[in-house]
């Protein structure tokens, strides 16, 4: 805007400084984010990792391979908040690190989710036809190409370069940025099953990122009493929502 004198000014109401997605959140997702990919790779530790074995194992033990890929990919999810709150703090003497490293990881969350969808639907080819025929069917498709599947490069290096980052400002140490970094040898694609690379990636995950949650979680104020039931009631709402279809 200018005044009548063509002179530029800034306009004194400016948008108030405001940090997205708050403490609590950012918090919750450092802590969870991490744990959960952790249960979700060690409950399918004993199944082999090629996609054949693991439509075997859901179709004999659905319940355990339903709970071990929905943990992984709730804690995929949740890492959204966890990498907001790491790259705020190597934004700080780093910008360029945390630029290019939250925004390859970012992406590479989101071809994970993709993942997470074909993984689901494989699960229910063998509940509601075969599992012979869900076989076939990823047989059939598997490599067939999708715009997610150019995110696989982001997947690889994001964390290297976020991990970088943060130790480069300080943010973590070299034996946690190490950890970090581990997240790149978790393995990429569709119904991938447990790894000695995927035990050390998602306890690296969890070495690096679960102090600091306790971190940002403990410093500051704790919430008011009613926000604990008001959050389950949520969560329970958003849960039979979801089930209503």
């Amino acid at each position: 805007m200018c005044d009548e004198g063509g002179t530029a000014w800034i306009d004194d109401m400016a948008t108030p400084s405001f940090e997205f997605p708050g403490r609590w959140v950012e918090g919750s997702g450092l802590l969870l984010g991490p744990v959960l990919m952790l249960t979700g790779v060690l409950l399918r530790a004993d199944v082999d990792g090629f996609f054949p074995s693991q439509l075997a194992a859901f179709a004999v033990s659905p319940g355990r391979m339903s709970l071990s890929y929905s943990a992984f990919a709730a804690g995929n999810v949740l890492l959204w908040p966890a990498v907001i709150a790491l790259v705020r703090r190597v934004w700080v003497a780093r910008p360029r690190w945390a630029l290019w490293g939250g925004t390859l990881v970012m992406f590479g969350l989101f071809a994970r989710a993709f993942h997470a969808g074909i993984n689901h639907l494989a699960f229910q080819l063998v509940r509601v036809q075969s599992l012979e025929a869900a076989q076939k069917a990823i047989a059939d498709s598997y490599g067939a190409f999708h715009v997610f599947h150019t995110l696989s490069f982001a997947i690889f290096f994001g964390w290297i370069v976020l991990a970088v980052g943060a130790w480069r400002a300080g943010v973590l140490g070299i034996a946690r940025s190490v950890a970090l970094a581990s997240m790149s040898a978790l393995p990429i694609g569709v119904l991938k099953g447990t790894g000695p690379m995927s035990v050390v990636a998602a306890v690296g995950l969890c070495l690096a990122l679960v102090p600091l949650g306790v971190r940002v979680l403990t410093d500051g104020p704790a919430p008011r009493w009613w926000a604990y039931p008001l959050a389950l009631g949520l969560a329970a709402a958003a849960i039979l929502i979801g089930m209503a279809g």
